[in-house]
Formats: C-alpha cells, sequence, structure tokens
C-alpha cells in the first residue's frame, strides 16, 4: 500500500478543498434538499474489479455499475421496474444483492395500506433476477399480508465461499430458518429449523453457527438468554440470562480466530458498555477488549478474507464505538491505522479539541474529534488493494474516492447542488436540566455570512424512538438542512430516554414522558436563550415519532418557551399506541412500563400555542389516527391548528421526490410564514 503517492496524487485536491470561500452561500431550495442523491448505495466487489451504486435520475433511481480500472468508460446501467430501488451492494463476484418496494394495499378485516419491499440477487447485468428463498403460497389473505411485509436477509455473505450465502427465511411457515442458498443455481439447504422466540444468530469466523439470542419469560420476568451452540452435541446451551427490566445487555458481536473465544458486548455493572473476551467452554471472561469512558461500545470488525495480503485471516481490524458520529471506528490493525493516516492528510481531514461529560458521573474530559469533515471506509476488496471512502459532515453532504493502485480518485458527490456553507456550524455540547443531569445535545447555528450574528431564531428538535439518538453525521432527513440554511439554530437534545449516551441517561426516562424528559428539552431551549443562541419568543419544537409526541406535549404543557410548534407522525395517546404493540409478556415487560407520564390527547382541547401536524397515509408504525384525534379536540382550544395528511408517505422514507418535497414545503412555509402568523 503506496501512502506516500495516496497523499501526493490528492495534494491538488486537497489543496483545493481547503481555499477560503468567502461568496455568501447559495440558499438550497426544497427541490434540491428532496432530490435523491446523485450517487448512493456504493459498493465494491469482492476482486475489487467492479464498483455498484444507485444513481438518481429524477424521480426514479437506476443502478450502475463500473469497471475500477475504467472509470471513464461508460457504466452498465440497470433500470427498475414498478418497483423502485432501495439499495444495492455487491454480494459476490458478478452478483448483486438488491433491495426494492412499493406501495402495498391488502384488504383482510380492513384495509392495510403500507409498502413492501423485497430482495433480489442478480447479476451485473442486470440480466436475472431472483429471490433468495421463495415463500411458500399464502393459504389466507393474513398470510399474505405477512409474507409482504416479511423479507428474506443475509446472516453471513460467506466471503471466502464464491457461490453460497447464509440467509434468514422471513417469510412463511418456517419463518427465521437459517438456509444455505447457492446464488449460481438458487439451490437451498436448510441448515438450521428456528424454534419459537429466537431473535438471531451469529456466525463465527468460519460461518458456522455459534451463537444465538432467544427472548422468554420465567418467574422473575422476561429475559433475553444468550446461548452457543455446543460443538460437541449440536445443542444450543444458556450462558447468560439477561432481564429486560434491568436494562442488561450481554450480546455476541464476534468471535476469534480461536472459535471457542467470543468477544462479548456488555453493560453488566456498569454504566457503559464495553466488550471483553470469553472463554465459552470454560464460561469464563478473559481479558476486557475495550472500553470507552464516555461512550458505548459497539462493534469488532475482524479480516474474515483468507487471501488478505498481509493481515492475517481473523486479524482485529479495529474497534466501533457509539460516539458523537454513532458509528465511530477506532483501527487497531497497522494496515488499517496507516491507510487512514494517509487519508486524512490527503483529503486535509483535521480534529479539533472538544469537552465531553458523562451524564451518568458529570466527569469532563478534553479530546480530539472531527467536528467537521471525516472519513469512513465504506469497503475494500478481498486482497486490501482496493477501497471505497467516503467524506462528509454535518454540513457536508457525502462524497465518495476510490482509492486503488496508489491513487485516489473522486467517485462522485451525492449532492453537489447544496452548498455546504448553507448548513452552518454543528457541534456536540452539554447543558444542564433542571435536576443537575448533564444532557448531550447537537447545537447546529446558522451562516453568519448568511443570516447575521445571532441570536437566532431556534428550533429544539428531538429524535425519534425515544430509545434513539441523534449524530454529528449529515442529516439525510434534509431537516436539519433546511431550517440551518433558512437562518434558524437548530437544537438537538440528546434527552433522557437517548440511548448510548449512559445506562444512567438511558434509564432516566423511564415513565417520564412528557415530564422529566420534556423538562429536558425546554432546559435546552432556556440554555440557548442564556447563550445568546436563540431569541426569546422566537423558539419552536419540531419533531417526528416520538419528536411529534414531543411537540404535542409542548403543545399542551404550561408556561412554555415555544411560539409554535410541528408534530410529524406524533404519538398522542399513549394508552392506546402501545396496547397495538405489547401484546404478549416480553414486550410488556421490555417497554410498555418506561411508556407512561402526560398523555397529550387528554389536554389537546387546551392547547396553549399554535401547532401543524402532518401525518402519512401509510403510517404503520403510529396510525394515522394519533394526529386525527389530536387535531379533532386541539380545534377546540382557540389555538390555530393545521393539519396535512400525505398520501403514499409511511413512516418515512418518502416514497417520491414529490413527497419528500412536500413534506419539506410545509415545513418551511410553517416556520417562516405560519407559526400563529408571520413565521416564527
Amino acid at each position: 500500500m503506496n501512502l506516500k503517492s495516496l497523499t501526493l496524487a490528492a495534494l491538488a485536491l486537497a489543496a483545493a478543498a481547503a481555499l477560503p470561500v468567502h461568496a455568501k452561500p447559495n440558499v438550497p431550495s426544497i427541490e434540491q434538499l428532496a432530490a435523491f442523491p446523485q450517487v448512493s448505495s456504493l459498493s465494491l466487489s469482492p476482486d475489487g474489479k467492479q464498483i455498484a451504486g444507485l444513481q438518481a435520475r429524477g424521480e426514479e433511481r437506476v443502478i450502475l455499475v463500473w469497471k475500477t480500472d475504467a472509470l471513464e468508460a461508460a457504466p452498465t446501467v440497470i433500470g427498475a421496474g414498478r418497483m423502485k430501488f432501495q439499495s444495492v451492494s455487491f454480494i459476490k463476484n458478478g452478483l448483486l444483492a438488491v433491495t426494492l418496494w412499493q406501495p402495498f394495499d391488502l384488504r383482510t378485516d380492513r384495509l392495510n395500506k403500507t409498502f413492501i419491499s423485497k430482495f433480489f440477487i442478480t447479476d451485473t447485468e442486470g440480466k436475472v433476477w431472483k429471490e433468495p428463498i421463495n415463500p411458500p403460497r399464502a393459504s389466507s389473505q393474513t398470510e399474505e399480508l405477512e409474507q409482504a411485509l416479511s423479507n428474506s436477509t443475509v446472516l453471513d455473505t460467506l466471503p471466502n465461499d464464491p457461490d453460497h450465502i447464509l440467509v434468514i427465511n422471513g417469510a412463511g411457515s418456517n419463518s427465521g430458518d437459517v438456509y444455505k442458498v447457492n446464488l449460481r443455481t438458487f439451490s437451498t439447504q436448510r441448515i438450521q429449523k428456528t424454534e419459537e422466540r429466537v431473535a438471531g444468530y451469529v456466525t463465527d469466523l468460519n460461518s458456522e453457527l455459534r451463537a444465538r439470542l432467544r427472548q422468554d419469560v420465567d418467574g422473575t420476568g422476561a429475559y433475553i438468554a444468550t446461548e452457543f451452540r455446543n460443538p460437541a452435541t449440536n445443542a444450543w446451551e444458556q450462558h447468560f440470562r439477561s432481564y429486560v427490566k434491568d436494562r442488561d445487555i450481554n450480546q455476541v458481536v464476534g468471535f476469534a480466530d480461536d472459535p471457542n473465544i467470543a468477544f462479548m458486548l456488555s453493560n453488566v455493572g456498569r454504566d457503559k458498555t464495553v466488550i471483553y473476551e470469553y472463554d465459552i467452554a470454560a464460561r469464563k471472561q478473559k481479558e476486557l477488549l475495550y472500553e470507552h469512558k464516555f461512550f458505548n461500545a459497539g462493534a469488532v470488525l475482524m479480516n474474515r478474507y483468507k487471501e488478505a495480503g498481509g493481515v492475517p485471516f481473523g486479524a482485529l481490524l479495529g474497534i466501533g464505538y457509539a460516539g458523537p458520529r454513532t458509528n465511530e471506528i477506532e483501527w487497531t490493525n497497522p494496515t488499517f491505522k496507516a491507510l487512514e493516516a494517509g487519508l486524512r492528510q490527503a483529503l486535509n481531514i483535521t480534529s479539533s479539541p472538544v469537552e465531553l461529560v458523562d451524564p451518568a458521573t458529570g466527569i469532563h474530559a478534553t479530546t480530539t474529534l472531527d467536528t467537521g469533515r471525516s472519513i469512513r471506509l465504506m469497503d475494500y476488496s478481498a486482497d486490501l488493494k482496493t477501497f471505497l471512502v467516503a467524506v462528509s459532515g454535518p454540513a457536508n453532504p457525502p462524497e465518495y474516492y476510490l482509492f486503488s493502485g496508489g491513487r485516489l480518485t473522486l467517485l462522485a458527490k451525492a449532492y453537489p447542488q447544496i452548498d455546504p456553507g448553507a448548513m452552518g456550524d454543528t457541534r456536540l455540547v452539554y447543558y444542564k436540566a433542571r435536576d443537575g443531569l448533564d444532557i448531550p445535545a447537537f447545537l447546529t447555528t446558522p451562516n453568519t455570512e448568511l443570516c447575521g450574528a445571532g441570536p437566532w431564531k431556534a428550533v429544539v428538535h428531538p429524535h425519534g424512538g425515544p430509545w434513539g439518538r441523534d449524530g454529528m453525521d449529515f442529516d439525510g432527513s434534509m431537516w436539519v438542512p433546511l431550517m440551518a440554511s433558512r437562518c434558524m439554530a437548530v437544537l438537538r437534545p440528546q434527552f433522557r430516554g437517548s440511548a448510548d449516551w449512559s445506562r444512567r441517561l438511558w434509564m432516566a426516562g423511564d415513565a417520564e414522558w412528557g415530564q422529566k424528559m420534556q423538562d429536558d428539552k425546554d432546559d435546552g431551549a432556556q440554555w440557548m436563550i442564556e447563550q445568546k443562541i436563540a431569541q426569546p419568543g422566537h423558539i419552536a419544537m419540531f419533531g417526528f415519532s416520538y419528536g411529534g409526541y414531543s411537540a404535542f406535549a409542548a403543545s399542551v404543557r404550561p408556561n412554555g418557551l415555544y411560539k409554535c410548534a410541528i408534530a410529524g407522525a406524533g404519538v398522542s395517546d399513549i394508552k392506546k399506541i402501545w396496547s397495538r404493540f405489547y401484546t404478549n409478556p416480553f414486550f410488556r415487560q421490555a417497554q410498555a412500563k418506561t411508556v407512561d407520564g402526560l398523555n397529550p390527547l387528554d389536554k389537546a382541547g387546551e392547547m396553549k400555542i399554535p401547532l401543524m401536524v402532518y401525518h402519512g397515509d401509510r403510517d404503520r408504525t403510529v396510525p394515522i389516527e394519533q394526529s386525527e384525534w389530536f387535531v379533532a379536540k386541539a380545534k377546540n382550544s382557540g389555538q390555530p391548528v393545521e393539519y396535512h395528511a400525505i398520501a403514499d408517505y409511511a413512516h418515512g422514507p418518502a416514497w417520491t421526490r414529490a413527497i419528500m418535497g412536500e413534506q419539506l414545503q410545509l415545513i418551511d412555509d410553517y416556520l417562516t410564514k405560519g407559526c400563529g402568523g408571520g413565521g416564527l
């Protein structure tokens, strides 16, 4: 690997990227923000000879396949029919794994309006299309609906086998069974018949089924069992039992080159997850492999290619953790560490000092992190000679590069029409909640050349979940880019109940819906005022899903700081929404008890501020009735309320660019012109 050539080849490119730009940024239009990325879902063939990806062509997307040694030549183009492409990736040399989706209507006892997603294998010219496993013929309308909504998934690509993959069947009476599929003949062999309540399998480096998770209930409560397969008896044996009420995690995230050593992700007795080595035969914890003082450990990256040059099969390449960019990787292998260092230099990637705060202990520390552009190794060839690289940041839509033969080549930009200068500046901040808990948040402030100095109009923008989180990646939903480019500061609080920041912060949200969880958001709004970031009286709340619930809650809570709110696909009645999901003991104990607090629907008739509500008519996660109920009662509050039902929209993403544009235009118009009159 010639890293000197890498640096020299990209010197002019890096210098150009570093040149200051003084022109006033161009504000992106709704059409530009709503467009599909021009290129996405890039993937490299195992032999490094071809690249596949999706290209946007207006409302449609096509698959493009290039040769890496002839990038200037016209690529092969593969189109879709009635369904639309969602993703594409190489699964073998010459074969692509493709997912497609489309609207789906089926009447059983009621009209089910939803979407279906299907997984196919095709060649690099798109001539032959096959499902890995064909489900049996449905015997009823209910079974037809179940098959339509389910999909086979790849368990293991078997990287050292040129013909086969392991697939978990997602439809029919044998749902969850594991099959070995020959992708040349499409013959199948079932290698594991799945028992009830099995939640997933893990293979070892030799692609043998070695671990699985199983959900069950005993006299103590609902639990998740971690089981290993005994090679001598072929029986599954329980090694760990974690009760969901305790929020403990015991999860197998990989295996060492010694198949008796598993890598366990665990937070037992800790505030954050760590990764340690586990001796399966001795049932004993061994070396602590990775621990981060401020963030949860995540994935273990191993070399699974036997032909990798200079890197042994089974070598540890790096560790993933849930840092500010959600999926950070700390490379430990010398080859990958050197590659990353060379790419950072060539692409002018720099780090800045950032103060971190642990919500569990209040401990502070200063470290250096990528706060602007960062790099990510997307894919690499089996011989470790060809790499796909992405460069992106909160204000920088992804750019894709090929590194091969010592040369770094720009392949494409996802959104070349969007001016990064209009996206503002994003940083990780912390503020104190009223009870003293440290709340992490991502703050985006507008570009001062475009918008002038602060304080600015501002939006508190809570994430969905609530057991989710935000990150410092580019926001592909375009909500933050939309608001920042319209000269609004945006605060995304990682309120109590958010995942990955600490067990304490996560569990502190239990049964605090609309109460302390909502206080955290309001305290963030107050913090922005005190920091001269937000203009008092000109703050809105906008959220989607659980964030939509938060907007409903903000609209009915007294003495708020918000001029108006926007609720997208929000939950308004927490009593009814969870009755749909918690119909068995496991789910009732896993999360139902954590969902308690303010029920916005009960207070809708006393709404305190103007509200805009939008919801998709194909949403099967949060039924559209949740918005309809609230709006009907809110009309008696004396406050203005807008309601927009969006046809053929689910719980995201948008089926067409027109639907994406309709959603963004509603948000834009309400914040700039509505919000009770005159805009925010």
